[in-house]
């Protein structure tokens, strides 16, 4: 199989993840694969239930049976395509003949507006291993069913996050300020677990010191002005000593998306020539942090906060 990595593009206002893979094996063998319940539960990330008709409802269950979730079958056409709903999801599959094999074009359509969007570096990834898996069912080799979180996880999802610019931050007018502002995907973990790692299961009061996995050291930080365990911190950042803005952390978890995290900081437009060193400080340390949360915790690469500044002061003019 040739493997291509994913793309990420928008249509009809939707973000729509596409891969494609060239395989050594018929359309009809391939079209069986990627249809039938007892095929794809070699590769599949979760059990299918349904029938092969436009129109059936699907039933999804992961490992364990806890997890529950439904769709429906939107276009059967045998061994050519295959799309179906899977909550705010499309998937499409299309088998085209190619030379003595096919290729495979399989494109995943994000629902959830903004909040799906984010979500394209870890579902590419994720599908790019069960892709594998696929393979190894079409060659006839030993498959199990995908892990959730192969080895070096963060690290495959954070080189997608960078390629689909989801890792980048923004700037935004506010009255006489600027809003420096990231949002990044967290996965699936509870909100409050996230916030115990980050916080160090020492939840911070109004006038502490904010916890160091919230701060970085390009961004001097003040005391906490606003605490709200597992969701809202907010402190000052300080500039020659003094409250300069604030630095604001929001959590927040979504069942269909999970958990994400919305960070700004407010620069005062005197202060406008930090905005660069802010951005490229608050994309490397989210890097950092992401990998901590996922269990993989890594000490920031070296002169990474000086190749995104360069990148930034750029863009920024």
């Amino acid at each position: 199989m040739e493997e291509q990595q994913a793309t990420l593009r928008t249509v009809d206002d939707r973000p729509v993840l596409r891969f494609e893979r060239r395989l050594a094996h018929s359309p009809e063998k391939v079209w069986k694969a990627v249809t039938d319940p007892a095929e794809m539960v070699h590769w599949f990330p979760a059990t299918v239930e349904t029938e092969q008709v436009v129109g059936a409802a699907m039933r999804f269950t992961f490992e364990g049976g806890d997890d529950l979730t439904h769709g429906r079958i939107l276009e059967f056409d045998p061994p050519k395509v295959y799309a179906f709903r899977w909550n705010q999801d499309v998937l499409r599959f299309e088998v085209l003949p190619d030379g003595p094999g096919c290729r495979l074009v399989f494109t995943h359509t994000l629902g959830g507006g903004w909040a799906g969007r984010l979500t394209a570096g870890r579902t590419a990834a994720g599908w790019d291993v069960c892709l594998v898996a696929l393979l190894a069912r079409l060659d006839g080799e030993p498959s199990e069913q995908p892990s959730e979180q192969p080895s070096g996880w963060a690290d495959r999802i954070g080189a997608y996050v960078e390629v689909f610019g989801l890792a980048e931050g923004e700037t935004r007018e506010s009255g006489d300020s600027h809003l420096v502002r990231f949002a990044r995907d967290l996965m699936w973990k509870p909100v409050e677990e996230v916030w115990d790692v980050l916080v160090e299961r020492d939840d911070p009061r109004p006038g502490a010191e904010p916890p160091a996995w919230l701060t970085n050291p390009y961004v001097p930080a003040g005391p906490v002005t606003e605490a709200g365990a597992p969701r809202v911190l907010e402190y000052d950042w300080l500039h020659d000593g003094e409250p300069a803005g604030r630095v604001r952390w929001e959590f927040a978890h979504d069942p269909a998306q999970g958990t994400r995290v919305v960070l700004t900081q407010t620069v005062p437009a005197r202060l406008a020539d930090l905005r660069a060193t802010a951005l490229a400080a608050w994309q490397a340390h989210l890097e950092v942090l992401f990998a901590a949360v996922q269990g993989e915790p890594r000490r920031r690469p070296e002169g990474r906060v000086e190749e995104l500044r360069k990148l930034y002061e750029h863009r920024l003019g």
